[in-house]
């Protein structure tokens, strides 16, 4: 059973953009959008997508918009990608599986350029020349895979307390390090 048999839509009742003959709450179209993304059908996902009044596309909804983005990456549209990245500033939630749709892209169009798979060098200099933007990074620098966030996790003992913690005096302490 596809959505167009669960939702009651007729695809054929009119060839033209918005035309289903039911309209959806914007609940049902995000849900559906998650739904058709996450099992990866990207086919049946532009589909509905299509089948969509332009104000349902239009209304902001983050589903929708990352649901747009996975279309367009998956057909190699590349440009609208990045539009769609750079337009809406997305929750935290989603920004992993939306660096990953930036870099990918961008790693595609650069392998295609070039006429060859890239290589860790390649990729890390595409990573520098195209920064995440700010609406899909929260603005956390990654340093050897760690963002410095988790670098800083732990507290660390002043110089000072470290003898008087472990009981060991100043020059105790020199031995140890």
């Amino acid at each position: 059973m596809n959505y167009n048999d669960a939702l009651g839509v007729d695809p054929n009742a009119n060839e033209n953009r918005g035309s289903a003959t039911m309209s959806f709450k914007p609940e049902q179209i995000a849900c559906l959008c998650d739904a058709l993304r996450q099992s990866g059908n990207m086919d049946q996902l532009s589909r509905f997508l299509w089948s969509l009044a332009p104000h349902d596309l239009l209304s902001g909804s983050e589903s929708v918009l990352i649901a747009r983005a996975a279309v367009a990456f998956h057909q190699g549209n590349y440009r609208e990608l990045y539009a769609i990245l750079e337009s809406h500033n997305f929750d935290t939630t989603s920004h992993e599986t939306l660096q990953e749709l930036w870099y990918m892209a961008h790693y595609s169009e650069a392998a295609k350029l070039r006429g060859r798979a890239l290589g860790a060098v390649d990729k890390y200099r595409i990573r520098k020349k195209y920064p995440l933007p700010r609406t899909i990074w929260d603005g956390d620098q990654t340093v050897y895979c760690f963002k410095e966030k988790s670098e800083t996790r732990y507290e660390v003992l002043p110089e000072q307390s470290l003898p008087n913690a472990a009981g060991e005096t100043r020059i105790g302490e020199s031995d140890w390090t």
